[in-house]
């Protein structure tokens, strides 16, 4: 099959000519928004106090978005078409923003902005101005799923949309510089995973411009016959549309665009009327366009269309040099606006006919504001799946475990709405209980040897590919369109989507607190396991649960942070970020066996009030403390328990309090973050003047950033993680962090004035203690058995 339809003439002489001045009216459109602040439709010559004082945009990828732009609402309007636009090119806005005005729903959410000729203005100007918008396709763009302010993701972004969407079409266009990104490359593989018999469809549209900011890209300078061979390795049928010829060029994309949508349909129907699962060759598009298409050809001598200088804003001193002010008003008469637009400003009848109605324009589809679509789920009880508990800290089980048998019936009850997500280590995290509900998804060659284990099967609902960053876009695009889905991954590597977790808190902080129009979507919920106290063989680089300072730097608004010590805390965690909306929810629970403190009516309790005092492990009851012991994390808690009973033994008069915290945020003010305590209600858990040993599942620092205004914060003694490590045990690790018992019992000590002096012996065999453990590790490879099988023996326990 050719893969460039040279000869194809679709469009008749009328439609060539109305699509090209629908294109001329985006074209005119994206450029008034860099450059104009007054005299929008250009009825009066173009004078310096027009300009705005500060250019700013990005000119480059404008003309060829809108190109595809303008042919898929032909598409739409001629086959009644579900579709949305992710813009994948950064700074792109331009183009999407110019699509949405044009069909009148931009107008329509912001009526100050009409199409009229004032409208046009404050549109225009409110670009890149402040008190506006910005130049990616932020959260008031509508019809955008996709900011793009970091390249990569704009392909994945489009898979996790088509997921469950059997009727939609994801039309994802990738920039060339974006294409050189490592996310993006991994997720051309995410054709490996839709199923078409009951997802969607994404039309990926490569767009080659030739340069980046300064740069020639990679792809737009390799031969034609090595770049489809690329995106036919990558299992798709790629078409290319090259040239600069505006005539030829719309010919050649209406039937390139044409003969794919004929071949999605036809893969669609071999799935879902003859039930072949068989993993099919996709389309997809290679656009290749000038860069700044339409744009000047040369300012000051140097070429512009068609080169790096076409990026951002071609003429860049229309204020100071008349000549470039000249220019500008040249280059935006050419595209006669004055026969686009009538005399109110608004865009002529006989072009504002090739648009899309209702929802079915790109910029109102329902599925890019996906609130509007979201169905809750059917959750189960999660207290079916409650772990038998008759006193603290006597048994050992893997939270994860028991949250995968609950995970399983979630999925059963929502087959079409909720996935579960994870780089090829969901056995590893012990939540392979979920594939009972469903396998794995996989559409690419399978053996016969698969099926022992595998868990394999095209109609899967675990995703796993060994890319966090694929697995992070498609569940953001799942998300902001309306489903739900958890991602469980190793804590040491999440921090592979640090950027982009928070270009997703940012996307959420901005839907949520400005724009009324953005219904609230589905909480993406991250499961962070294989924790840095559990690594055994893998060592250092395995070591480093520093992804919660991330998270804390991101607005009190959508972030959240959990750390259930046990199994039944981490099932009534779980239920409360699947129900929730507009949050990210990071759990931190381990894999590996762990004590079980909380029966499920207790865990509930405590899970609500996000922190509290242990009444079983402290000592206080009806008196004030001497000390505050307090925890956040499952092997901080279980270590600072075996504090407590050390403490016990050695200082039977000993007045302790053991807190421990599940929700993060609890510690800090109400005033900062909606689930922070009050003054009043910190105080009356770590006391004013009362030291409090803190024994942490992270770094120390982040305890300290989060209390730093308590009226006891120079009280407040924080163990964590301190950066030290590599193939420990458990003990030996906790012990040259600082988080050990042994450790925590000498803090104790040295913090209570009643034991200085009469403590100095005990302080002595404590820290005797710690290296023996320490010797009797390098000797064995192993902890001692009262260590690897510690229970709390306090005979008030429960």
């Amino acid at each position: 099959m050719d893969d460039v339809l040279l000869d194809a003439t679709p469009l008749s002489a009328d439609e060539l000519h109305d699509m090209d001045r629908y294109w001329q009216a985006c074209n005119y459109l994206s450029a008034g928004m860099i450059y104009l602040r007054a005299n929008p439709l250009l009825r009066e010559p173009l004078a310096k106090e027009h300009i705005k004082r500060r250019l700013l945009g990005h000119w480059g990828s404008d003309p060829g978005q809108s190109f595809v732009l303008v042919h898929l609402n032909r598409v739409i309007t001629r086959q009644d078409l579900d579709v949305i636009f992710i813009s994948g090119p950064g700074h792109g806005a331009p183009a999407t923003l110019a699509h949405s005005y044009l069909e009148g729903r931009y107008s329509e959410i912001y009526p100050d902005r009409a199409e009229t000729e004032e409208g046009m203005a404050r549109f225009f100007r409110l670009f890149s101005f402040p008190g506006g918008i910005g130049s990616h396709c932020t959260p008031e763009t509508p019809g955008s799923i996709h900011e793009g302010g970091e390249l990569g993701y704009s392909l994945s972004h489009a898979y996790g949309a088509a997921f469950d969407n059997p009727d939609l079409i994801v039309a994802a266009m990738i920039g060339d510089g974006e294409a050189e990104t490592g996310p993006l490359a991994t997720s051309w593989h995410s054709n490996k995973f839709l199923n078409p018999a009951r997802d969607g469809a994404v039309l990926p549209i490569l767009h080659l411009n030739g340069y980046k900011i300064a740069n020639p890209t990679v792809l737009a300078r390799i031969p034609h016959e090595e770049l489809a061979a690329l995106m036919t390795g990558y299992g798709h049928n790629p078409y290319f549309v090259e040239g600069d010829d505006p005539q030829t060029m719309h010919q050649t994309m209406a039937a390139t665009i044409d003969r794919c949508i004929e071949e999605i349909r036809t893969i669609q129907a071999r799935a879902r009327i003859d039930g072949d699962l068989s993993r099919p060759r996709w389309p997809m598009i290679v656009l290749r366009t000038p860069k700044g298409w339409t744009g000047p050809r040369e300012v000051g001598g140097h070429k512009v269309e068609g080169s790096w200088r076409a990026h951002q804003v071609p003429i860049a001193d229309p204020e100071s040099n008349p000549d470039s002010l000249k220019l500008i008003e040249e280059w935006l008469r050419s595209y006669k606006p004055e026969q686009l637009f009538d005399k109110s400003g608004r865009l002529i009848e006989e072009l504002r006919a090739l648009a899309p109605r209702g929802d079915r324009r790109i910029s109102a589809n329902p599925h890019a504001n996906g609130g509007a679509l979201c169905k809750s789920l059917d959750l189960p009880p999660f207290e079916d799946h409650a772990v038998d508990v008759k006193v603290p800290a006597a048994t050992y089980l893997s939270p994860t475990d028991a949250l995968a048998k609950y995970l399983c019936d979630v999925m059963r009850r929502n087959m079409t709405s909720f996935r579960v997500f994870g780089p090829d280590e969901t056995s590893s995290n012990k939540l392979s209980a979920i594939y009972k509900a469903s396998k794995k998804t996989w559409l690419a060659l399978a053996e016969e040897s698969d099926s022992d284990g595998g868990e394999l099967a095209a109609d899967g609902r675990v995703m796993e590919m060994l890319s966090e960053h694929t697995l992070e876009g498609w569940l953001e695009g799942y998300t902001l369109t309306g489903r739900h889905g958890l991602f469980a991954t190793y804590e040491a590597f999440v921090h592979v989507i640090d950027s982009m977790f928070n270009q997703h808190a940012k996307w959420l902080e901005k839907a949520k607190r400005e724009l009324r129009w953005r219904q609230p979507v589905p909480s993406l919920n991250l499961l962070i396991t294989s924790l840095v106290w559990r690594q055994d063989h893998n060592g250092f680089t395995h070591q480093d649960p520093g992804f919660l300072d991330v998270v804390t730097n991101k607005s009190p608004d959508v972030v959240r942070i959990y750390l259930p010590p046990d199994a039944n805390c981490l099932l009534s965690v779980a239920d409360h970020c699947l129900r929730s909306r507009d949050y990210v929810n990071v759990i931190v629970a381990d894999k590996q066996p762990h004590l079980q403190y909380l029966d499920m009516k207790a865990a509930i309790t405590h899970c609500t009030k996000g922190v509290g005092i242990w009444d079983w492990a402290s000592t206080d009851q009806g008196q004030e403390p001497d000390v505050v012991i307090a925890s956040a994390g499952d092997i901080a808690t279980m270590e600072a328990l075996a504090a407590v009973e050390i403490l016990k033994g050695l200082f039977p008069d000993l007045k302790m309090r053991f807190v421990n915290v599940v929700d993060l945020f609890r510690l800090m003010p109400d005033t900062d973050h909606p689930h922070g305590l009050s003054s009043r209600d910190f105080d009356s858990l770590f006391t004013t003047d009362k030291p409090v040993i803190f024994n942490f599942h992270s770094y120390a620092s982040l305890v300290h950033k989060l209390t730093y205004r308590r009226a006891n914060h120079e009280n407040i003694h924080v163990h964590g993680y301190a950066e030290k490590g590599n193939i420990n045990t458990p003990l030996e690790l906790a012990i040259i962090n600082g988080i050990d018992r042994f450790t925590l019992a000498i803090d104790v000590i040295d913090r209570v004035a009643a034991l200085r002096g009469v403590g100095d012996h005990a302080k002595e065999r404590l820290r005797d203690q710690r290296i023996e453990h320490v010797t009797y590790a390098h000797a064995e490879g192993i902890d001692r058995e009262e260590i690897r099988n510690w229970t709390w023996k306090s005979g008030d326990a429960g």
